[in-house]
């Protein structure tokens, strides 16, 4: 009882509870008005084709425009309000002036080292293209002095995570979209508190929207008190508002600037398989040691500016020399970061360079199947040249509607020879790519609109790693314990459950 109370009364119900009576509100006074004023209708019409004209000059995905554009249409009185209203994807104008200053401040700081990419070009000119285009969008370069580790379940990182947490003598920095307190963010949290007490410098960051059911409100002010410096993502508020749509999904691991972990993996015990919510959970993740470090503490410092609205001095969280020189050559890699606040879509070209460069075979893991017209067009087109193209998605869903969607593209895809398996014994979380034994990412961005258009993601570009290849092992092993989709299991679906598909993909960019 004291538990019903409790969730009855807890932020997500309150301030749900808040947005919903807006809703009805602004409902009711559009009926209300069209009841009572004949040119009200025509209001709204206006309305409606301003939006639906703003919608079509703007810089957005063809695919993100049509599924605003339809509702629109279908409901001209509320429909080009509503979009009027929140249905952009981009934040203030203060918000992207700050980002700006703060984007040119780590463009200062990331200097690409010239003999590094001249290397890489003498290797491959199509690699250092990829890396040139990653390092002018991003911002973040490329290094040769990092070695890479994959790692898979997420119990691998969570063991390796508190060995060198346990190491940090400076500074640890860690930026996540969900934190939930159990298992893994105790056994955290505990070596947080400890190293805040011998004096070093622990600031964690985590989205609001991804903690609302994980965090008890005012979280940050008991870490604040536990020596831990917090700072909220675009915390939640009631309001109807835009700048909801923006999110933090980036995972973010770093410690004394030479070692970095980053990935699919949250710090909640789902992820580590402390308990069962959809089967075995599936994920990766990466540890980096080396130079390319450094790109990571400059992603966490500009948010951090960012959000606590000062100015940071970046070059004393350099990692010390004696850190630096111990790492080996071990190929090429990149971290990087990508905006929602800019107009480059940098990780879905990351990914469509990938695929358009590939000759042999691409291999992917994605928790999501939600494609647009570029991404789905150079699958089909890889796969129509030769390329071995296979998908894992997974086969128990965590969002049925958002399955139902991924599961609507198969068929297309299945057309081209394009391989589609699904995860049986649970959920892949998974977010990786790897490209004829020479290239792969691993990283935080998933294969659907909200984390190729809308949020802040950050990933890992390799090239000739050791990485490469744990990477391309770790998928071919997946496949073992995974169904392979036939064309006859899309086309002996129900009618119902198409017509279902068919609805739901029209408004997957709005989920």
């Amino acid at each position: 009882m004291l538990r019903l109370i409790k969730n009855l009364f807890s932020r997500v119900v309150l301030f749900g509870l808040a947005i919903l009576i807006q809703l009805f509100a602004l409902v009711l006074v559009i009926w209300k008005f069209s009841s009572f004023f004949v040119f009200f209708y025509g209001i709204c019409a206006v309305a409606s084709l301003i939006a639906v004209l703003v919608i079509l000059n703007g810089k957005s995905n063809p695919t993100y425009k049509l599924a605003w554009i339809v509702p629109i249409l279908v409901f001209p009185i509320f429909g080009g309000l509503f979009y009027l209203m929140f249905g952009g994807s981009k934040s203030s104008r203060r918000n992207k002036r700050k980002m700006t200053i703060i984007g040119q401040k780590m463009s200062d700081t990331l200097s690409q080292d010239h003999m590094v990419m001249s290397q890489l070009c003498l290797y491959d000119p199509k690699a250092a293209n990829q890396a040139r285009y990653i390092y002018r969008y991003s911002a973040c370069p490329v290094y040769n002095q990092t070695i890479a580790e994959y790692l898979t379940p997420g119990e691998k990182k969570f063991t390796l995570l508190l060995e060198e947490l346990r190491k940090a003598e400076r500074y640890i920095f860690l930026e996540y979209f969900i934190i939930e307190e159990g298992i893994m963010w105790d056994a955290v949290l505990e070596i947080l508190i400890e190293k805040a007490r011998q004096g070093v410098d622990v600031r964690v960051i985590y989205d609001d929207v991804g903690c609302l059911m994980k965090l008890p409100y005012g979280y940050d002010q008991k870490l604040e008190r536990l020596g831990i410096k917090c700072s909220i993502f675009n915390p939640f508020k009631p309001v109807l508002s835009i700048r909801l749509n923006n999110r933090d999904h980036r995972k973010i691991a770093v410690i004394d600037g030479h070692t970095a972990f980053t990935g699919g993996i949250n710090l909640a015990d789902e992820y580590i398989n402390a308990y069962e919510r959809f089967g075995h959970w599936k994920d990766a993740s990466v540890m980096i040691k080396g130079d390319a470090v450094w790109n990571f503490v400059i992603m966490f410092l500009s948010l951090w500016e960012f959000l606590r609205e000062i100015n940071e001095d970046y070059e004393q969280f350099r990692p010390w020399p004696e850190h630096t020189s111990q790492f080996t050559c071990d190929g090429y890699v990149q971290p990087f970061t990508d905006s929602p606040f800019d107009d480059e879509l940098l990780g879905e070209c990351v990914y469509l360079n990938l695929i358009n460069q590939a000759e042999q075979y691409v291999y992917i893991n994605t928790p999501y199947l939600i494609l647009d017209n570029e991404m789905q067009t150079a699958l089909r087109l890889a796969a129509k040249r030769g390329v071995d193209i296979r998908i894992v998605t997974p086969h128990i869903p965590d969002k049925w509607y958002v399955h139902a969607v991924t599961r609507s593209t198969y068929e297309t895809l299945l057309d081209t020879g394009i391989k589609i398996y699904e995860y049986t014994p649970g959920f892949i979380h998974s977010k990786t790519f790897v490209v004829d034994d020479i290239f792969a990412v691993v990283g935080t961005i998933n294969l659907d609109y909200r984390s190729l258009f809308l949020h802040f993601e950050c990933g890992v570009w390799f090239y000739k790693s050791n990485c490469v290849f744990e990477v391309k092992e770790d998928f071919l092993q997946t496949l073992q314990v995974c169904q392979k989709i036939a064309w006859k299991d899309c086309r002996n679906v129900k009618w119902y459950s198409r017509l279902m598909r068919s609805i739901l993909r029209m408004f997957a960019p709005l989920m």
